[in-house]
């Protein structure tokens, strides 16, 4: 949910929050840091500054509860993975980046190291993310690393292993959330059969590591929107709002095509029923010529610093026409922009905002 995993997710929409007064005192605890005596003032967001962060696609962000913004995300040489930490998130942008985990040299997760996500889980950092074998590239799959230290900079990052699905087939960008005491697992894997390169599989939990019971297929790409250049549904996000949990996810190839797609569960539906998600027909996120970003996908949700306004991560490139295989342009940048609401309570993601014409500050840490 690319907040805090120990919080709780049903959390009211934010125009709400300022209404309901135990929803306002709520709010209030979650943007005090553990142990403080008097909950500190919010702090007033920045603007955003886009992109945000150059050359880093599949962005992820999970705001803890220590007060800080944790970002990770694919690098272009798909070799490692990199953590930065901010208390801002425009912060992020110069923030100090380490690597705490590298590709190994021969055999399992040695290539490809595809979209890591970290989470909180437990007491322990987990971090989920593809990766395939050195001697066989394409044969992609889900992998976690586990690290017990309260500092995910500190400690060492054990590898728990690959979590297994139904099938031995191709399948990245997993990310997990909790709801209503279980915790589940949303990744993207094909099926054997099907005529497509990936769909959208959700199971539960035995542990951060391990599936359990049930793996049921949520979506498969069949709108024509789904299937440019390749069919796709993958990178999925979940964000709890309005009694409802929307799942967004990616679409079609990796080029100016990609795109962003939409399903909603009521909050209080077996979400394990696939009749429970309703599918947009349409794609709520796409490239614009205007603001001349293209390809924008692959994101997730956070919070800016006020603990109510919700923040769409996700990446986009600044050009349309790449040559050679969109995977290996390395121009996919990590861009932020607040998530708008409608309405009837479902999300406005509106449009790819155009680059900021400033200059970065130093010192937003």
């Amino acid at each position: 949910m690319s907040r805090d995993d120990d919080l709780p997710a049903n959390t009211p929409p934010p125009t709400r929050r300022l209404m309901l007064k135990g929803a306002a005192l709520a709010a209030g605890a979650l943007a005090a840091a553990p142990g403080t005596a008097d909950a500190a003032p919010r702090p007033k967001a920045a603007p955003f500054v886009n992109p945000l962060v150059r050359q880093r696609a599949d962005p992820f962000v999970h705001r803890h509860a220590d007060g800080f913004y944790y970002f990770t995300a694919t690098v272009p040489e798909y070799d490692r993975i990199v953590l930065r930490r901010s208390r801002t998130l425009n912060g992020l942008a110069t923030a100090a980046e380490s690597v705490i985990w590298t590709k190994h040299a021969t055999g399992v997760m040695g290539a490809h190291i595809w979209a890591p996500e970290i989470h909180r889980i437990g007491g322990k950092w987990y971090v989920y993310f593809a990766s395939a074998p050195a001697e066989s590239v394409w044969d992609i799959r889900i992998w976690v690393l586990e690290n017990a230290d309260p500092d995910p900079f500190s400690g060492t990052w054990v590898e728990k292993g690959q979590v297994r699905t139904a099938w031995e087939t191709f399948s990245l960008d997993a990310t997990t959330f909790s709801h209503r005491g279980t915790r589940y697992l949303v990744w993207a894997q094909h099926e054997p059969g099907m005529d497509n390169n990936t769909a959208l599989w959700l199971s539960r939990m035995a542990n951060p590591w391990t599936l359990t019971g049930p793996q049921v297929r949520l979506s498969t790409p069949e709108f024509d929107w789904e299937c440019v250049g390749y069919k796709v549904n993958e990178g999925p996000a979940v964000l709890a709002r309005n009694g409802r949990l929307f799942l967004s996810y990616s679409a079609s190839a990796t080029d100016h095509h990609y795109c962003m797609g939409l399903l909603t569960a009521a909050a209080d539906a077996d979400l394990m029923d696939p009749a429970t998600w309703s599918k947009s027909p349409v794609p709520v996120f796409t490239s614009n010529d205007t603001t001349q970003q293209y390809g924008p996908g692959h994101n997730c949700f956070t919070v800016a610093e006020d603990g109510r306004s919700d923040v769409l991560v996700y990446h986009a490139r600044p050009y349309k026409e790449i040559t050679g295989d969109p995977l290996n342009d390395p121009n996919r940048h990590t861009r932020v922009q607040t998530l708008g609401w409608n309405p009837d309570g479902t999300p406005d993601f509106g449009i790819p905002v155009a680059d900021t014409a400033a200059d970065r500050s130093e010192g937003e840490l």
